[in-house]
């Protein structure tokens, strides 16, 4: 895999989670692997989303992390999911199920170190990551 280089020389990559790779982990497992990659200055792209409190966890630890970890300015994150408002009925019933049962896998989740990432814009469509 290629690393790219950021303004100041320094490598970032790209990181892709499958969802099966984190289903099974308890909230502050799931909050450890993510950190730990984003702390080895990687981008990461999960298969699924985090659940409220998962994101709440993840905010939280990164704050804690700013002061004490030297050139860690936070995270920046982006979660893009299926537009479900526009389907009928049937087809909103039939994601809602199989979110419930499997969890929301449908879902992609863009996490990566500020430092890196200047901004992420999105919309129900599609995601755009800016650089630093």
């Amino acid at each position: 895999m290629k690393k790219i280089k950021d303004k100041k020389g320094k490598e970032f990559s790209l990181q892709v989670i499958p969802f099966a790779e984190v289903e099974e982990l308890t909230i502050s497992e799931r909050v450890k692997k993510i950190l730990d990659l984003i702390l080895a200055n990687k981008i990461v792209i999960l298969h699924g989303r985090l659940r409220a409190e998962e994101e709440a966890r993840l905010i939280e630890d990164t704050m804690a992390l700013v002061d004490h970890v030297e050139q860690f300015k936070g995270i920046e994150l982006a979660v893009i999911e299926p537009d479900m408002r526009e389907k009928g009925f049937i087809d909103r019933m039939k994601y809602g199920l199989a979110k419930s049962l499997v969890g929301d896998s449908s879902s992609l989740t863009i996490i990566g170190p500020a430092s890196v990432i200047k901004d992420i814009k999105k919309d129900p469509k599609k995601i755009e990551l800016f650089f630093s």
